[in-house]
């Protein structure tokens, strides 16, 4: 179970997408090795036992955000990442922090639904080809008017036993037309279902069948596809009505309470001194409404009642112009683990550009592979992005990692502009530190600063 890591196995897995940041890494992985922990001691004990949020402090693109969203994948557990600066105190207009809560009940029901649905597939695939069957023997037609029916002016139409029994045979021969994939591209009329319309409200999206209590029908539509669309679009639907809507929201619930990972970047721009004044002086606010979530309160969502006393809160922040003291004190106390992360390096560059497993080299190699061009990078190549990279980074503004993917652009725009060409053939193109240093303009050269000095 990846839940039983040890913090050393949960580090060594985190190295596998993330370079460096080792700090962070041990800080997280022993948070979240304590929730093992918490889970296997004794239940008079174990409310008790609160998780130690971490405030990480480093500029941007160092990892700080993929750390959280691998550490969240890693255990299948429940995961959200907002932005601070998108909410606002209760008075003004915008996201109210309780989103954040509902958001994470969200992600958990669509993991839990997702879970409990791939173990019914099979027997929802067997149930969506005897209704692909049954449509393409026996065509549906357009529904009437409800009322006619009541009133008696339609009826539902009688089949004599020989009608049945060619239509049995008929059905039979379609299934194992089906199961020979001889007809997937023929076309037929199913029924879907519409979503319901929503509502734009105070920054959130409400849907008014929710806020109907799913009173009104759900409405309904004819979609012409071809059977092999039809065919996925029926098995989930009969996936949906084989799994447990209670069972599910009630482990969706589970897991969000004692799971849930809420990441909150960017809490260095709601910090600020008491002193402010004009349209930032809702800042403080916002620290005082996020307080509550942190120490942990109940949040009511569509789908119950949702405590946060266990969520692993994670936040996030450059601290460029402010700094963590200028956070009010409650909150600061509520994340009690402060990790610093360090700036990139050119060492970190390359070891970004080859060691993970989503490597960018490994990327665009795959990417440029689809067009018949066989992509190799050469030791002097990562060296020269890694120093553009670094230099650019110095230069101008630190954006981090980020910067590679403006690097690695301009080296290889000339390549995915003409590539794709149906008539060109298969052919190997090795990029070495030349060929970059030729494609860049400018971002390898180390700033003069002697024509600065008067």
């Amino acid at each position: 179970m990846s839940e039983q890591l040890t913090p050393r196995q949960i580090v060594h897995e985190l190295d596998r997408y993330i370079i460096g940041q080792d700090e962070a890494k041990k800080s997280v992985a022993i948070a979240l090795r304590n929730r093992y922990r918490r889970s296997r001691v004794a239940d008079d004990i174990r409310d008790e036992i609160m998780p130690k949020n971490i405030l990480m402090i480093g500029p941007t693109g160092v990892g700080k955000t993929e750390i959280a969203r691998r550490l969240a994948r890693l255990v299948s557990a429940p995961f959200v990442k907002v932005e601070a600066t998108k909410f606002t105190e209760v008075g003004y207009v915008g996201r109210d922090v309780e989103s954040i809560i509902r958001d994470l009940t969200e992600n958990a029901i669509r993991m839990v639904r997702k879970e409990h649905e791939e173990k019914v597939i099979p027997r929802a695939r067997v149930l969506a080809e005897d209704r692909l069957a049954e449509m393409l023997a026996h065509p549906q037609k357009k529904t009437g008017n409800p009322l006619d029916f009541l009133l008696g002016k339609q009826k539902e139409t009688q089949l004599s036993a020989d009608e049945t029994n060619a239509l049995a045979r008929k059905k039979e021969d379609i299934r194992q037309q089906l199961l020979r994939g001889e007809i997937e591209d023929k076309e037929l009329e199913i029924e879907v279902e519409e979503e319901a319309p929503t509502l734009e409200l105070g920054g959130n999206s409400i849907s008014l069948g929710d806020m109907m209590g799913n009173m009104m029908p759900k409405r309904t539509r004819m979609r012409r596809v071809k059977v092999s669309e039809a065919r996925k679009i029926l098995t989930d639907q009969e996936a949906g009505r084989l799994i447990d809507s209670d069972a599910v929201q009630e482990e969706a619930i589970r897991r969000a309470e004692q799971d849930g990972i809420v990441f909150i970047d960017e809490i260095d721009k709601i910090a600020g001194s008491s002193q402010s004044h004009g349209p930032d002086v809702s800042r403080e606010g916002v620290q005082r409404d996020i307080l509550p979530i942190v120490e942990g309160c109940t949040v009511n969502t569509k789908y119950g009642a949702v405590n946060t006393d266990h969520m692993l809160f994670i936040a996030a922040g450059a601290f460029h112009v402010s700094k963590v003291s200028d956070l009010i004190p409650e909150l600061q106390g509520r994340f009690p683990v402060h990790v610093q992360l360090n700036s990139l390096t050119a060492d970190d560059f390359k070891k970004i550009m080859t060691v993970p497993e989503n490597a960018l080299t490994r990327q665009y190699r795959a990417l440029l592979e689809v067009d018949r061009v066989l992509l190799t990078f050469d030791d002097s190549a990562v060296e020269a992005i890694a120093q553009a990279a670094c230099n650019a980074n110095d230069n101008a503004e630190d954006i981090g990692a980020r910067r590679l993917h403006a690097i690695f652009e301009q080296v290889l725009e000339d390549i995915s502009f003409n590539a794709g060409d149906e008539n060109m053939p298969p052919f190997e193109l090795k990029i070495d530190g030349a060929y970059v240093n030729d494609h860049l303009k400018g971002e390898n050269k180390p700033i003069d600063l002697n024509k600065y000095i008067l």
